[in-house]
């Protein structure tokens, strides 16, 4: 008879390279980025096994008082990994066999996998730095809606296709970024909201026999709730795509926004001013200021956003299953996106705070492109009479004329009046000084009052639009953030207690 491989296979686990590439590093995670959840989740399990009395209370006291001895112990502390137990996981379970033999340090188990602990701990995690980036896009935002309020009225040059376009305010165009920042805010909130969901209880794949109560588990865990169906609590990972596909998209729409005050910033342009504080002096040309953090903010964004993608991409085109792609290495990884993406919106915070407008040389902009001609066809239409067609190919012609003398728009009454004459065959009602109010910045943004407009008015309304809507995101972070306090007080109070009976029983 042929022998079989399992006959003659005299190898043992785990394989050296193994450990080395895969079991080493997952131990290392576990330790330094899952350890504290980990615990947590013993410690609410172990209660709620007592509360249901899948175990005795005596049993559970006693689980309890050991896993207090494990955790003052170094077992979470920086250590080589020897393969002597395949993770973290098993060296607790080890350790609760040793205090308390086999059969009682390994009842902790009952009811739960390492499928559903493991999305649970990873779950956990995710939701405090999720909490963390909404914390620093929303003072961000504070900084951005400060910088609109401030610049309302502050001229600026807006550009379309890489061309100065039309005039508006520093406020205007702040509000604008701020609108998709809050948008973007509430997209990472709203993949929160899927992160904020308890898998434990779906043990393996089809939840359990033994009567356990996942809403308490979901509770003392700060959960807002249990996940539903059993499989997808194992299987699902947009709480995973979601999370990171928001990251993605805030630092794509914020790197728009720096590439803008990158441009602002250039010598050609000089519409904003960036305070010494952020610029760096060339090494050799001492002329130059050079607001490089404008740079780090857009390269920053970039690998954040990158950095994102790769979780999404890991998640593509794998099975509808428990399985490692989504698991400890993935989940350990994609945590630095959070990091790099709050290093972006720390920075702009701090930039927004400390840029300024360039009045003269946004005047000097605005003189030499006669972006205010569109208010000219417009003042036609209702001071004259005129079709807009008609009056535009008169704002175009006077536009031309003013651009091939080498003149500034408020100075081109003649040209204007030369051309309307021509093509009318009639004097303007405009005068001079009508002309010239007309075409200036000021006038341009005055008259545009409707909703989401520059105007004065139609400023004030979105402003304290925007200040509403980031009083209901901190209003909603301060009662998540009460919520975590108030389950971590919960869960410490019935595990204590717990734990205080092992002693008398």
């Amino acid at each position: 008879m042929t022998a079989r491989p399992s006959d003659t296979d005299t190898t043992s686990f785990p394989d050296p390279v193994y450990a080395r590439t895969v079991l080493a590093p997952i131990y290392e995670n576990a330790k330094t980025v899952f350890g504290e959840p980990l615990m947590r989740i013993n410690r609410a399990h172990c209660v709620m096994l007592a509360e249901t009395q899948v175990l005795c209370r005596a049993e559970a006291a006693r689980i309890a008082a050991a896993l207090c001895q494990i955790e003052a112990s170094d077992i979470l502390a920086p250590s080589d990994y020897t393969g002597e137990h395949e993770d973290l996981f098993f060296e607790v379970e080890a350790a609760l066999k040793a205090e308390l033999g086999a059969e009682l340090g390994g009842k902790l188990h009952t009811a739960r996998s390492r499928n559903d602990l493991d999305h649970a701990i990873f779950r956990v995690r995710l939701k405090s730095v999720i909490d963390t980036l909404l914390a620093k896009a929303r003072a961000s935002a504070h900084a951005m809606l400060d910088a609109a309020r401030a610049g309302k009225t502050e001229i600026i040059v807006a550009y379309t296709h890489g061309q100065p376009a039309q005039p508006t305010t520093y406020g205007h165009y702040l509000s604008g970024a701020l609108e998709t920042l809050l948008r973007d805010i509430e997209r990472l909130e709203a993949a929160r909201a899927i992160v904020d969901l308890s898998p434990m209880g779906a043990a393996a794949i089809t939840t359990t026999g033994f009567p356990i109560d996942r809403a308490r588990m979901a509770d003392l865990l700060g959960f807002a709730a249990p996940t539903r169906n059993s499989y997808a609590s194992i299987a699902g990972v947009d709480y995973v795509t979601a999370s990171y596909s928001a990251i993605s998209l805030m630092m794509i729409h914020l790197g728009r926004l720096v590439q803008d005050l990158q441009y602002w910033t250039a010598f050609e342009v000089g519409q904003l001013y960036v305070a010494n504080s952020l610029v760096q002096i060339s090494s050799i040309m001492p002329q130059k200021r050079n607001p490089v953090p404008i740079e780090h903010m857009r390269h920053l964004a970039s690998t954040a956003s990158g950095q994102a993608e790769t979780m999404v991409r890991t998640m593509h085109n794998t099975p509808f299953t428990d399985m490692n792609d989504s698991e400890s290495v993935a989940q350990a990884a994609g945590l630095i996106a959070f990091e790099t993406a709050g290093r972006v919106v720390d920075l702009l915070a701090a930039v927004l705070e400390a840029a300024r407008v360039e009045p003269a040389n946004v005047r000097r902009n605005i003189d030499r492109s006669c972006i205010t001609i569109t208010e000219l066809a417009d003042t036609l239409v209702r001071e004259e009479g005129l079709s807009f067609r008609d009056a535009h190919e008169i704002a175009a012609t006077v536009s031309r004329a003013v651009v091939a003398r080498g003149s500034v728009l408020s100075g081109g009454f003649s040209a204007f009046k030369a051309a309307f004459e021509d093509h009318t065959g009639r004097a303007p009602g405009l005068d001079a000084s009508a002309f010239r109010a007309a075409v200036s910045p000021e006038h341009f943004v005055a008259v545009r009052e409707r909703f989401g407009g520059p105007g004065p008015a139609a400023m004030e309304e979105a402003l304290a639009h925007y200040g509403r809507a980031l009083a209901a995101m901190d209003e909603a972070a301060a009662a998540h953030a009460a919520h975590e306090k108030e389950a971590a007080a919960r869960l410490s109070a019935a595990f204590d207690a717990l734990a205080a009976t092992a002693a008398v029983e």
